[in-house]
């Protein structure tokens, strides 16, 4: 077995039947599946879910993405092996800890193969939830600049980077570009406050202004959970981004519900533990590549300033990164879900041949 066929790279040319263009982002692709598909499932898996439910197949990938572009190896290595076991395994870690601890349910209804889910259609939350209990990142960058108000909380003075803060902060910004919400810019990714939230909620995909205090019930409740969690393994849970939204439950009702993944290295801050205490940080995230990237390329300018946003995608699209760097943060991703889980991740000598090979015999999904 070749590493580089090990890796799935590309997840949107799967036979998979479906009568919609297949949705393919920075990891996943989205295949949404006809409403007799739909349909069927439901009905043969049992799935709690109304019987007009639609339904898709969420294909993980092992690409690796960081400063909104995707990077390569030598020996025509397209992605990070393990990397989408890993984070796929961790989530389903995280939303089965959710279940027991009572908390939200998610989009997922079913997990057929390591690199795949099937969920069901939710209402998205245009709000990016991320939680701190760290001041790193760009909260310090901006607070080193002498910045005091961030997402519209207050720090105090004389905090120092990498160090706990006295309690765990929401500083929210928007998913997507949002448009005609006074006082919000029209760009992905902007910070935005609790007020903002309130006085816009609407916009911002909630149903009911009583949902803003639920999302930050679940997003601390949540973050604890995975906290809590992860100090037993000696590791720090720094910050992390969830994303919610509704789905229609059998009887009619709407509810909010986790989406996406949560409290894996792509998603979330995680450092060691023993490193921490003696003062050095360890990342078992993907801030780790992030930084190397920082290192490795002559002008960091180019990965960190949006204005150059053509530049650095030829830096992506024009450099094979070393063997060893793409390597580091496979065992990376794999380290700290065989920690979490407790299993191993195992690599396939042809992961999109397997895929194919369960969605047809156990699901009918493939002609």
């Amino acid at each position: 077995m070749s590493l580089a066929d090990s890796v799935l790279a590309i997840n949107n040319d799967l036979p998979i039947r479906t009568d919609k263009p297949v949705h393919s982002g920075k990891v996943r692709s989205v295949y949404w599946l006809t409403d007799t598909d739909s349909r069927r499932l439901i009905q043969e898996k049992g799935y709690n879910v109304p019987e007009n439910t639609p339904l898709a197949i969420m294909v993980i990938s092992d690409r690796i993405s960081a400063f909104d572009c995707i990077f390569h190896g030598e020996d025509n290595l397209q992605g990070i092996p393990g990397k989408g076991a890993a984070l796929n395994a961790i989530s389903n870690n995280w939303f089965n800890l959710f279940a027991e601890n009572g908390l939200a349910d998610s989009h997922i209804l079913d997990i057929p193969h390591p690199f795949v889910w099937i969920v069901q259609k939710a209402r998205p939350i245009k709000v990016e939830a991320i939680c701190r209990q760290y001041i790193t990142g760009s909260m310090w960058r901006a607070y080193a600049k002498g910045e005091r108000e961030f997402c519209g909380i207050t720090l105090p003075e004389g905090l120092t980077k990498d160090q706990k803060l006295p309690e765990l902060l929401i500083t929210p910004s928007t998913k997507g570009i949002l448009t005609g919400i006074p006082g919000v810019p029209e760009q992905d990714d902007v910070n935005i406050s609790r007020s903002d939230i309130e006085a816009n909620y609407a916009a911002f995909g909630f149903e009911k202004p009583t949902d803003i205090d639920l999302y930050e019930k679940l997003l601390k409740e949540g973050f604890n959970v995975i906290a809590t969690a992860l100090e037993k393994l000696d590791q720090i849970f720094v910050d992390t981004k969830f994303e919610f939204g509704y789905v229609t439950d059998k009887d009619g009702h709407s509810k909010l519900i986790y989406m996406d993944e949560v409290g894996t290295p792509d998603s979330s801050r995680i450092w060691d533990g023993e490193a921490y205490r003696a003062g050095k940080i360890v990342e078992n995230s993907k801030e780790g590549f992030r930084q190397f990237l920082l290192n490795h390329f002559d002008d960091a300018d180019i990965l960190l300033n949006k204005d150059r946003m053509p530049e650095r995608e030829a830096l992506a699209r024009d450099n094979d990164l070393p063997l060893t760097a793409m390597m580091a943060v496979s065992d990376t991703y794999t380290g700290i879900a065989e920690k979490v889980t407790g299993k191993k991740i195992t690599l396939s000598a042809n992961p999109k041949a397997d895929i194919i090979e369960v969605l047809r015999t156990q699901y009918g999904l493939i002609d």
